[in-house]
């Protein structure tokens, strides 16, 4: 009986480490719905198959207590062929996991095909919320230069070389890489998109945007030297890609420009890039927020 006791004593003590961490799990981000990450163009879930694109924060998410499920879809393409490829893999998450409804947070390119297959392709009753992150809902001033000075007769060109890039080095399924530009044009986005794409009932649209404070030689935001400005002079404050203005749809919910300290917040930043290296801002934190007020609002 002795050893009996004895060795449930050691069991017990053995265990009970084991259910103290289990017991102290958080649920801080334990949405309702199961949180779909949408990511941005030029890009895939896994860029180049080894960088994960939203690098430390699904991870920060699940460690929280959230369902976190990460789409891919081709980087360069139309706003409605990406919108296709991620309604299929949203019904597809949607049947695994069971849940009457869905949470999209998506990044840059991410929230406007999402926006897409939830007015125009039929998930507007699957979806519970959409976040926004530094969007171009209104387009960037950077497509228009862009696409405005590639000359007609070499666009062929451009965007072939794109399109075999995409397709060779990202693994894209037949790219279209000048119809995304085209698709990110302010005169597109304002007169066709959105008047196209209006908001749907019983889905939450929130939005928050990103800014680059200032442009410096030590910072590491240097790679957007050449498209801060002329967002700058076209558009105003902007993360390197998109402008503040452009950033809001929904209820907006405030501008990311990092600690005093730094640079402020760029438009890859705000994904936990590069590498997870964002001198002044705490991208995971930041996620984590986001689904710890979705949770608290139900979603």
């Amino acid at each position: 009986m002795k050893k009996l006791l004895v060795i449930t004593a050691i069991l017990m003590s053995m265990m009970l480490p084991a259910l103290a961490l289990a017991g102290g799990a958080s649920t801080a981000c334990a949405t309702q719905y199961p949180i779909v990450l949408a990511h941005g163009m030029g890009a895939s879930a896994e860029i180049l198959g080894i960088v994960d694109y939203w690098w430390g924060i699904p991870g920060a998410l699940r460690d929280e207590g959230a369902k976190v499920y990460i789409t891919s879809v081709n980087g360069m393409d139309s706003t409605r062929n990406k919108a296709n490829s991620f309604k299929t893999q949203f019904l597809q998450i949607k049947a695994v996991t069971g849940a009457a409804k869905l949470n999209i947070i998506g990044h840059s390119h991410g929230t406007i095909y999402t926006r897409d297959a939830i007015t125009n392709l039929g998930l507007a009753g699957a979806v519970a919320s959409h976040t926004s992150i530094a969007g171009p809902h209104r387009g960037s001033a950077v497509a228009d230069v862009v696409i405005g000075i590639v000359p007609n007769s070499m666009e062929w060109l451009v965007g072939d070389t794109l399109d075999f890039i995409y397709a060779f080095l990202f693994g894209d399924t037949n790219p279209n890489s000048l119809q995304n530009g085209y698709d990110l044009t302010r005169p597109y986005m304002i007169n066709t998109f959105n008047p196209n794409t209006p908001n749907m009932s019983g889905v939450y649209y929130q939005s928050y945007a990103a800014k680059i404070k200032t442009m410096a030689i030590n910072a590491r935001n240097w790679y957007f030297i050449a498209t801060w400005p002329i967002l700058l002079g076209y558009e105003g404050a902007n993360d390197g890609l998109v402008s503040i203005n452009s950033a809001k749809w929904g209820t907006f919910r405030g501008t990311e420009e990092g600690a005093w300290y730094s640079a402020g917040c760029d438009h890859l930043n705000i994904v936990d890039q590069l590498f997870g290296f964002t001198p002044g801002f705490d991208a995971p934190g930041f996620y984590v927020n986001i689904a710890k007020d979705l949770k608290s609002r139900g979603y």
